[in-house]
Parts: C-alpha cells; sequence; structure tokens
C-alpha cells in the first residue's frame, strides 16, 4: 500500500513537472498553440476575479479600460502597470497579439486605474524590456527572464485639452 502511494505520488510529481516545463517553454516561444488557451483560460477566469481588487489602493494590479478596435465595445483588463514619470509601463507576457494590447494601440488612447486614481493615457508604443526593465522589482525582472518577456506598453499621462506642454 505505502509503495503504491510513494509511486503514484511520484507519477503526480511527475506530470506536474512536465506540465510546468510545458507551460515554461511555451511561453518563451510564445507559442499559439499554449497562448489562445492560457489567455482564454485568464479572460474568462482569472480576469473576473481580479478584477474585484484591481485598480484599488494597495492591490497587486491595475486596471486598463479600452474601447474594442471592431465591436466598440467597453471592456476592462487587469494589468501590472507600474508608474513612470509622466505615465506608466506594462509587460507584456503574451507579446504584442493580446487583444487589450491591440485595441489601446488603434485608438491611441486608454484609461487606467492605479492605486485608486483614474488616469487618462494616450501614446501608446510598444517598447523593448531591456529599456523599461530598471523599473520593476527584482522579482517581476527574474520572471520576465524566465518567461521570455522581452516587450512592454509604454503610455503617457494625457495632457488636458489646451494645456501647454513646454514645446513651441
Amino acid at each position: 500500500m505505502l509503495m503504491q502511494m510513494a509511486t503514484l505520488g511520484g507519477a503526480l510529481l511527475i506530470a506536474v513537472g512536465a506540465i510546468a516545463g510545458t507551460v515554461l517553454l511555451g511561453m518563451r516561444a510564445k507559442s499559439p498553440l499554449l497562448l489562445g488557451p492560457l489567455i482564454r483560460l485568464q479572460r474568462a477566469v482569472l480576469n473576473p476575479r481580479q478584477l474585484r481588487s484591481a485598480g484599488k489602493l494597495g492591490a497587486s494590479a491595475s486596471v486598463i479600460r479600452h474601447r474594442g478596435r471592431i465591436s466598440g465595445q467597453r471592456y476592462e483588463t487587469p494589468v501590472g502597470a507600474v508608474a513612470v514619470g509622466d505615465g506608466f509601463v506594462i509587460a507584456l507576457p503574451y507579446g504584442s497579439r493580446a487583444n487589450w494590447l491591440q485595441n489601446v494601440l488603434a485608438s491611441g488612447s486608454a484609461t487606467i486605474v492605479h492605486e485608486g486614481e483614474t488616469y487618462q493615457v494616450d501614446r501608446p508604443e510598444v517598447v523593448p524590456m531591456r529599456a523599461v526593465r530598471a523599473v520593476f522589482t527584482v522579482g517581476d525582472q527574474r520572471s520576465f527572464r524566465w518567461f521570455a518577456v522581452d516587450q512592454a506598453l509604454r503610455v503617457r499621462r494625457a495632457q488636458p485639452e489646451g494645456a501647454w506642454d513646454g514645446a513651441r
């Protein structure tokens, strides 16, 4: 009986390791075979749970509000936004194909709810992670290396209409 339980435990451990390895390699390669189901799981199960606290003071995630580029429908997506000088930086673990990112790039603007405050942002730009890596925590940087996250979205706080930006 004890031998059977040890065998079952070992098999379970090997199966979990194989799944973890597959996810790691699939994320690093940005494989559509893995990313498609993973994004659907994220959208259907994880995002709704994370949206309950995202954007609030002390939350681990912010919320980016955007409009569908085809449907025009409003969406809210939890993201890991980091405030920097004149805007925010958001790592792109799924690469540049994420729907929310395509929506923001197409419209040129969005709204970010971060630490309980709401910001209009514009001028979205996909930048290499190496250019913004230092704004992320050491733990985030380690995860980005493991999962080969090599891009980030940079957005800037929108100037109120008619505001002077100092340029002539």
